[in-house]
């Protein structure tokens, strides 16, 4: 655990001193803040209550699109600037190695969902007597769990790549790929329909997190996804042993 807790730390501060890192940040903060004006004005011209779901919505969206910028860089840079060799030569499992470089991304992701906390502490004491803090509470539960699958995603697919815009491109793919993966479910039977509505991410979070309801087969289903990318990731790390 300490040799994962080490990894994670060099990583967590390798962020913030990443240009990549703070344009994340900036792009979702600034477009986060752009959205919520916008639908709090809206709100109070039509005279309807907003919800957190204003908030939570265009998050979802946005690290959609960021979180492979975060782990583009996490396992391909070590085999662009070839390190990777010495982090298989050192004292640190890898399975320790793959844990720690997801935990560190994963801490930077969960810094910049806790700050965008400000916006339903905002809508709160706009609103009276406030905002559902139970939805508030689960809908941002869903946000972190689905943040942890796509960046053990993100970081499996950076265990197969040197090249950083290679796998942000290529992660982003499947992550769309996941997100929309039960569209064509309406054309299929029965059956192969339940089999792409099960495997989408977005079936897992819109229709449980986001409107307050925590199903156990969600959190399952999640934790499986993260699991299954570390391993992956592992697995990837251990071949290049026998290269």
């Amino acid at each position: 655990m300490r040799n994962i807790w080490v990894i994670a730390r060099r990583e967590y501060k390798l962020f913030f001193i990443s240009p990549v890192a703070y344009a994340v940040a900036f792009l979702i903060f600034l477009i986060l803040g752009i959205i919520f004006y916008a639908n709090v004005v809206a709100a109070i011209a039509q005279q309807y209550a907003p919800t957190v779901q204003i908030v939570v919505a265009p998050l979802v969206t946005l690290l959609l699109f960021t979180c492979p910028a975060i782990t583009m860089r996490s396992l391909a840079d070590e085999q662009r600037m070839g390190t990777m060799e010495l982090l298989l030569t050192a004292p640190v499992r890898d399975w320790e190695l793959v844990i720690g470089k997801w935990l560190g991304g994963f801490l930077f992701a969960l810094t910049l969902i806790v700050i965008t906390w400000i916006f339903p502490i905002i809508l709160n004491q706009l609103e009276q007597p406030g905002i559902d803090q139970g939805m508030m509470v689960t809908a941002y539960l869903g946000v972190v769990l689905m943040v942890a699958a796509f960046l053990a995603i993100g970081v499996a697919v950076s265990s197969f790549f040197s090249n950083q815009i290679a796998v942000f491109f290529v992660t982003l793919v499947i992550f769309l790929a996941l997100w929309m993966i039960s569209y064509p479910a309406q054309a299929m039977g029965s059956t192969g329909g339940d089999l792409l509505r099960a495997l989408d991410m977005s079936e897992h979070f819109y229709n449980t997190f986001y409107t307050g309801i925590i199903d156990l087969k969600d959190v399952v289903y999640y934790l499986s996804v993260t699991v299954f990318g570390l391993v992956i990731s592992t697995v990837s790390v251990e071949s290049r042993r026998w290269r």
